[in-house]
């Protein structure tokens, strides 16, 4: 008896292994299914030529990428656009999606920070789920499942001061007869905030933060879903380093969070003031500053594939801007979740809301010094 229970413990962990293997992504790939019928929208020339793409989208000129009617689960949505982001910021070109014949999108963001391309900027970045690259980010991809039930609708605005040249996409669905039960909708929400520090007004140091009234705030909804994945793109106009704030998630109603985490890096699975690209399926840094200190710009992301933060009725997921929320920060984020059915989202900031920041650098830092030094009587080191 012994003898087999010890056998049974020594190959429990290859009957767990054989038991993810025969529910994992190729087992499952190899089954066949039925009611399903692959089809595409693209920007293909109609008239068989090479012209393969829409042109000229004016300022302030909506344009429809799609609009299927039924039922169908979109596998696959690609863009590329001219010309680069130096000459049309992709945080002014905006992307939404209607699903289920809604008169308000589900998913709406500066097409760059969506894919994961903030400021007006051009970089690869590889994730999951979300891709841009390689041509230097300018291919952009998501293989996020968006299931819908009566109609998915795509538009793309230009809230540029000039013209889109060119957009060249791919949208890949699988059209069904019904969807499977308990599929939700897919939704996603940009924010950005120039965060101002918040300093105890007897002290003047640092506040205690229970209650993560001032923190910023990258999801803000209503309904059942959870939470899959963050862009978070942060500018920071100082050289220390910003990320000791926490991650606070308020489920349900919550006052006091329930889940609070020990860090920015550490939110995104990192550690000890990271300055080093990385990058792996679930998360990473793809753009880090590379200035003095922690002055610049830096990208992280993380999705929680393996691990999605489950809310009923509500959820409001926050992080502090430096320790207790004590940093001038610019912080710009994309959130993603899914939800039980197509929900509104908060509005997105406006093109002003969005105007980016000049960077700051040496040289900048060099004029402050200037100026401490003459309240020195301009003969001091810059350590007195």
């Amino acid at each position: 008896m012994k003898r087999g229970l010890l056998l049974l413990l020594l190959y429990l962990p290859f009957l767990s292994a054989f038991a993810q293997q025969m529910d994992g992504e190729l087992y499952n790939l190899a089954k066949t299914k039925s009611g399903y019928r692959s089809k595409r929208i693209s920007s293909y020339d109609k008239n068989g030529y090479n012209g393969d793409r829409i042109v000229g989208i004016k300022p302030n000129e909506k344009v429809i990428i799609c609009d299927i009617q039924g039922a169908g689960i979109i596998n696959h949505i690609w863009f590329t656009i001219a010309p680069p982001p130096h000459l049309i910021s992709r945080n002014d070109i905006i992307l939404r999606i209607y699903w289920d014949e809604n008169d308000y999108p589900s998913v709406e963001s500066p097409i760059g920070p969506f894919f994961g391309q903030e400021w007006d900027e051009s970089y690869n970045f590889s994730s999951y789920a979300l891709t841009t690259g390689p041509a230097n980010g300018t291919g952009m991809s998501t293989y996020f499942m968006m299931p819908f039930g009566k109609g998915a609708r795509i538009e793309i605005e230009n809230q540029a001061n000039n013209v889109i040249d060119n957009i060249f996409f791919y949208v890949d669905y699988y059209e069904v007869d019904k969807l499977p039960k308990d599929m939700g909708r897919f939704h996603a929400w940009f924010n950005r905030e120039i965060t101002v520090p918040v300093k105890d007004p007897e002290t003047g140091g640092e506040m205690a933060n229970i209650d993560g009234k001032e923190n910023y705030v990258f999801a803000d909804i209503q309904g059942k879903g959870h939470f899959i994945g963050l862009n978070y793109y942060v500018q920071n106009p100082s050289t220390a380093w910003y990320g000791e704030g926490d991650d606070m998630w308020f489920i349900d109603g919550e006052k006091i969070p329930s889940m609070v985490g020990t860090g920015t890096e550490d939110f995104f699975n990192t550690s000890w003031c990271p300055k080093e690209p990385f990058q792996s399926p679930f998360f990473g840094y793809p753009r880090v500053n590379n200035e003095t200190g922690w002055l610049g710009r830096t990208h992280a992301y993380r999705f929680f594939i393996n691990d999605p933060i489950f809310f009923e009725k509500s959820l409001k997921a926050t992080i502090e801007h430096g320790t207790s929320n004590d940093m001038n920060l610019d912080i710009a984020t994309v959130a993603y979740w899914y939800q039980d059915k197509a929900y509104p989202i908060p509005s997105i900031p406006n093109k002003a809301g969005r105007k980016l920041k000049s960077l700051i650098n040496f040289w900048n830092i060099h004029q402050m010094r200037e100026t401490w030094k003459k309240t020195k009587g301009n003969n001091a080191w810059g350590d007195e």
